[in-house]
Parts: structure tokens; sequence; C-alpha cells
């Protein structure tokens, strides 16, 4: 991983392929693991770059801190238009501190008044979900609107990106605006892998960053623990909605096998009445359900691992 890993499938990326027989037997076993859960999930995996599965992609879910993906993206252009590093100094101000969100950045800085790179402002939303450095980014580059723009620009669909997390915190309703599919936020992870998309050295820490992700290790990175797999993700945790559901829990990731395979990996649950820790156990069971069939794949029998089904809870 030392080195920037776009290239490795080509620059022009394809996210809807066929599916084989043996991804077939993927969708099923995961679309039977999802059955009795009291939350609507979706899924997407894009397998070494070309084959794609999906389960429940037909739905808008709130992406939750999983924007803070696709704002590092939009971050990392601008920056490159404006001619600025991931070492220019932005100013933190007092009033960008909210006080009642969720933000690492303020329990350091309680009284603001102090200057970050661009780097240490993406530490904070990468590794660490800070709400108030995401916003910091967004009056950066232009507000969420300039995210959007910048994700369709990529030819990606299927998403919107449209308020702040100030604002998805004054209003939980609100969340539901930033939404995307599973595989639209699966063809955002393969642009940051496949295609060249801005400078590198903002292309390598993004993918360093995900790779360093202190969030949601209960999540998809469970499963992989104790493996030699390597997993980079964010992550994406909601409030309960006016009904007493959990708005969304949420993860995206990329996966690299030590045999050299790949695979790309969206787990959105919104909606859940399901508790948080067995919402969260979903989201890990399909983790594992696919690293066990890509073990499979690299032994030659891909139905072998679809038998199997333990459970995290």
């Amino acid at each position: 991983m030392k080195q920037i890993i776009y290239g490795i499938v080509g620059v022009l990326l394809l996210c809807f392929p066929g599916q084989s027989v043996a991804e077939d037997g993927l969708y099923k076993r995961i679309s039977d693991m999802l059955q009795d859960k009291k939350a609507e999930v979706g899924v997407a995996v894009i397998l070494n770059g070309k084959d794609t599965v999906t389960v429940g992609d037909g739905q808008r879910y709130p992406l939750m801190s999983v924007v803070k993906l696709h704002q590092a993206l939009a971050v990392a252009d601008y920056c490159g238009r404006n001619g600025l590093g991931l070492d220019t100094r932005i100013e933190v101000k007092p009033s960008d501190l909210k006080p009642d969100t969720y933000s690492p950045l303020r329990d350091k800085y309680p009284s603001g008044e102090v200057t970050l790179t661009v780097k240490e402002l993406l530490d904070y939303t990468l590794l660490w979900s800070d709400n108030n450095a995401c916003d910091i980014l967004f009056r950066l580059t232009g507000g969420p609107e300039a995210t959007d723009a910048y994700i369709r620009q990529l030819g990606i669909k299927d998403f919107a990106i449209a308020v702040t997390e100030d604002a998805m915190h004054r209003h939980p309703e609100r969340c539901y605006q930033n939404w995307s599919t599973p595989l639209a936020t699966a063809c955002v992870l393969e642009k940051l892998l496949t295609k060249e998309l801005f400078n590198p050295d903002f292309q390598h820490y993004i993918q360093q960053a995900l790779i360093a992700c202190q969030t949601g290790k209960e999540r998809l990175p469970h499963p992989l623990i104790g493996t030699q797999a390597v997993i980079g993700h964010k992550t994406g945790t909601g409030d309960r909605n006016a009904d007493g559901q959990i708005i969304g829990i949420n993860d995206a990731g990329f996966v690299f096998l030590p045999d050299g395979q790949r695979y790309t990996i969206v787990v959105f649950v919104k909606d859940s009445e399901e508790s948080a820790s067995d919402t969260a156990a979903i989201i890990a069971d399909v983790s594992r359900t696919v690293y066990r069939f890509m073990a499979s794949l690299a032994e030659g029998n891909p139905t072998d691992s679809l038998q199997i089904g333990d459970s995290t809870k």
C-alpha cells in the first residue's frame, strides 16, 4: 500500500457488468441473510473491479458521515484547482465549533482561534468522522452543492449531497437529503482506486486515511481481524427518526487480499428497528460472507463458503 493504486483495472470504470453463476450464489446468500432484519438494507460489491453484486440497491439510503468520503475527493479537486496543498492552513473560528455534535476537533480546541492544515482537517473527517471539521471543509470548498457537482462530474449518478452536518444535527429529518444507492458509493470508491483524479499526493493520502479509519471497527473490518486483508473504509451513523428508528448505520470500503484479489463493498442500513449493535452486526455479517466468497474463489470452489453462516451477534 506504499504506492498509489489507481490503474489496477484501468482508467475506464464499468460499474454495471453482468453476474456469473458464482456471483448469483453470493447474491442469494446475502439476500437470504437479510430476510428477517427489521431494517432496509442495501449492499453493493464490486469484485476485482469487474463483477458487480447488488442487493436492495434500488432505494435511497441516507449517507450520514459516508458523505465525508465524497467530500474528501471534492476537497482534493478544489485544492488542486486553486493551488492549495495538504499543508495549506485553514482558520478555525469559534463559530465553526458547534457544541452539540460529535467533534474531537472541538474537544481539543474548544475556543477555536487556531489554524489547521487541510490534511489535519481531513484527518479529523476521515479517521474520526468529525462533524465540525466536515462543515469547515464545506465552507472552504463551496458547500454541499460543490461536492455534489464534483461527484457528478465523475459520471456518477443516483446520489445527492445537499446539506451540512450542522443542518442534519439541527433537523434530523434532513439526513435523508444526503443519500446514495450502495452501488453509486461503491463506484466513488472504485474511481478513487482506479483513476487518476487529482494530485497523486492527495489521492494517496485519502486512500491511506481510509485504511487508518478509527471508527466502526465492529462493522466491515470485524471479520477481517486476524487476517492479512487490508481494508480502507468510511462509516456513517445516524440518530433516531421520529418513529424511533435508527436513520442510518453505514460502512463503505475496499479490501485488498494477500493473493492479489480486491473488492469494493458498501452496506447501507436505514430506518433500523434493530439495536445499534445488531445493526452493526448486519454489516459485519455481509462483510464476512463476501470475504469468505473471495477466499473460495482463490481456492477454486466459490460455492463452498456460501454454506457457512456464522453471525457476529
